[in-house]
C-alpha cells in the first residue's frame, strides 16, 4: 500500500500539471500512457555496471519490466517543434547491472522540454522524431535522488492526434553510487486541446476564419451565399454569383457586375457602366434629357435647344429652365423690385440682445430670401450687418460682422445655399439710415441688408 500510494501521488502530480497554465489557443496538449523498462548495466565501466552502452539492448539480462501500465506523461505544445513534458513512472528492480537485486521499488518524476523533427523532416507526417532533456527526481525504494536526463524518441501518427510512442533516455545522478541508468519506455500519446474558437470542427491554428463558422473545402471559411467562393475571396458574399465576377452576379446578363452596373436590371454596355443608350449618343439613358433623340453629352444629350425661349442655346445657357438675358448668361437679372423685396424679409430678422444668435421667429423670413435666391442661381448676394450708435466703435463693428455671418451660415447651411454665391461684411454704426438721437432710428439703424455682390460698394 505504501509503494501504491507513492505511485498514485507522482501520477496526481503528472496530471495536475494540466491546470498549471491555462491552455493555450493553438498548442495542445498530450498525454500518454505505457510501459517502461529501467537499466542499470551500460552506464559506466565498474561491476556490477558495463561499459557505456555495453549490451544495451540486453533486455532479458538486465531491463527490468514491470508487467503493466507503468508511465504516464503529459505534455503541452509551446511552439516551434519544442514541448515541455512531465512524466511520471513505477518499476520493480530485480536486476541491477550485473546482480540481483532484493526486489526494489522504483519511482521516477521528470520534467523535460523537447524537440520534434517532424516538420523538418515532411510537416504534417507520420515520422515524429525527437531529442529531449531535462531533470528529475528517481527514488529506490526510500532512497531519493536528482538526475539529469536526455533522450531520444520516436512518435510514430497513425490518426492526427494518435501516436504509438518509444523512448530511451538515460539518466545521470548526481549523487554519487551506481543509479546513473537508462530508462526506456513504449506507450500511445494522444494529442488533444486544440482551441476551436468558432465551433466548426476545425482548429484555429488551421482555420483561415477562426471566428466565423466555416466549410473544410474552404479551410474553415463562410460561404454564406453558396455559389462556391468563400466569403473572404467573395466581392459580394451575400449574394450568389460566379468566379468570372468574384462572386457577384450580372443581373441582366449585360457583362459587367452588379456592383459595378449602373442599371443593373437592364443590359447596357460597358463603356457607360452597364447603362443603356437607346440613341447611341454616348449619353446613358438615365442622364440622357432625349434618350431617342442623339445629341452632344454638352447638351445632356439632346440636340442644341433653346428650353426656355430667352435666346441662350441650352448649351450656352446657365439656367435653361428658366428665361433669363444674353448678359446674364441665360438666367433672369436680379431687379430693385426684389432687392426691395429680399430687404423686406430682412428687416424681420431678430437677433439675442447683443449677440449674433438668430431668434427661432427668423427662420421663416431666412427661408423666403433663400427661395429669391434660389430663382438666380447665377447671382452672389452679399450680406450687410449694421448696428445703431450705442456702444464702442470696435463693439458695434465686431457684432454687426458676427450678425452677418450668422445669416450667411443659416442661408448656407439650412437652406442649402451654394457658399460661393453669398458673402457677408459688417459696417457698424458707420452707415445709418435713420438719425441715433431717437429709440425709433436707432432701431432702423439695427439692421440686416441684402444687396448685390457686383454692386456693393468696396
Amino acid at each position: 500500500m505504501k509503494h501504491l500510494s507513492r505511485f498514485l501521488l507522482v501520477t496526481m502530480v503528472v496530471l495536475g500539471c494540466k491546470t498549471m497554465q491555462a491552455q493555450s489557443k493553438d498548442n495542445p496538449w498530450a498525454i500518454g500512457i505505457g510501459v517502461n523498462a529501467v537499466d542499470f548495466y551500460p552506464v559506466g565501466e565498474d561491476a556490477p555496471q558495463g561499459g557505456m552502452f555495453e549490451n544495451y539492448f540486453g533486455v532479458d539480462e538486465h531491463w527490468n519490466i514491470l508487467p503493466s501500465v507503468s508511465k504516464l506523461t503529459v505534455g503541452r505544445y509551446i511552439g516551434a517543434g519544442f514541448s515541455g513534458e512531465i512524466a511520471g513512472s513505477i518499476n520493480r528492480i530485480d536486476k541491477f547491472g550485473d546482480i540481483s537485486a532484493d526486489d526494489l521499488t522504483y519511482y521516477g518524476l521528470d520534467a523535460a522540454a523537447t524537440y520534434s523533427f517532424r516538420d523538418l523532416i515532411n510537416e504534417s507526417g507520420w515520422f515524429d522524431p525527437y531529442l529531449s532533456v531535462g531533470g528529475g527526481y528517481t527514488w529506490l525504494d526510500d532512497e531519493g535522488f536528482g538526475t539529469g536526463n536526455a533522450g531520444l524518441g520516436f512518435n510514430f501518427w497513425f490518426t492526427d492526434n494518435i501516436a504509438f510512442t518509444v523512448e530511451s533516455k538515460y539518466k545521470y545522478a548526481f549523487d554519487e553510487g551506481y543509479n546513473k541508468h537508462f530508462q526506456h519506455s513504449a506507450g500511445i500519446k494522444i494529442a488533444f486541446g486544440g482551441t476551436d474558437t468558432d465551433g466548426d470542427g476545425i482548429y484555429d491554428d488551421e482555420d483561415e476564419c477562426p471566428e466565423v463558422a466555416g466549410l473544410k473545402e474552404f479551410n474553415g471559411c463562410p460561404d454564406s451565399d453558396g455559389d462556391g467562393i468563400a466569403d473572404k475571396d467573395d466581392a459580394c458574399p451575400d449574394v450568389a454569383g460566379s468566379a468570372e465576377f468574384n462572386g457577384c452576379a450580372d443581373t441582366d446578363g449585360d457583362g459587367v457586375a452588379d456592383p459595378q452596373d449602373e442599371c443593373p436590371n437592364v443590359a447596357g454596355l460597358k463603356a457607360l457602366n452597364g447603362c443603356p443608350d437607346a440613341d447611341n449618343d454616348g449619353v446613358k439613358d438615365s442622364e440622357d434629357k432625349c434618350p431617342q433623340e442623339a445629341g452632344p453629352a454638352a447638351n445632356n444629350g439632346c440636340p442644341y435647344l433653346d428650353a426656355d425661349n430667352d435666346g441662350v442655346l441650352d448649351k450656352d445657357d446657365q439656367c435653361p429652365e428658366v428665361a433669363g438675358t444674353k448678359a446674364n448668361n441665360g438666367c433672369p437679372e436680379v431687379t430693385v423690385e426684389i432687392i426691395n423685396e429680399l430687404n423686406e424679409y430682412s428687416k424681420t430678422i431678430l437677433f439675442d440682445l447683443g449677440k449674433s444668435s438668430i431668434r427661432k421667429e427668423s427662420y421663416e423670413a431666412l427661408d423666403a430670401i433663400s427661395e429669391i435666391m434660389n430663382e438666380y442661381p447665377s447671382t452672389v448676394f452679399h450680406i450687410e450687418g449694421h448696428t445703431d450708435s450705442q456702444g464702442s466703435d470696435a463693439f458695434n463693428l465686431k457684432l454687426s460682422q458676427s450678425r452677418a455671418a450668422s445669416v450667411r451660415k443659416y442661408l448656407v447651411e439650412e437652406d442649402g445655399i451654394d457658399a460661393s454665391r453669398v458673402t457677408s461684411e459688417g459696417y457698424g454704426e458707420s452707415r445709418p439710415i435713420a438719425t441715433n438721437k431717437t429709440a425709433a432710428g436707432r432701431q432702423q439703424n439695427r439692421r440686416v441688408e441684402v444687396s448685390l455682390e457686383k454692386n456693393r460698394e468696396k
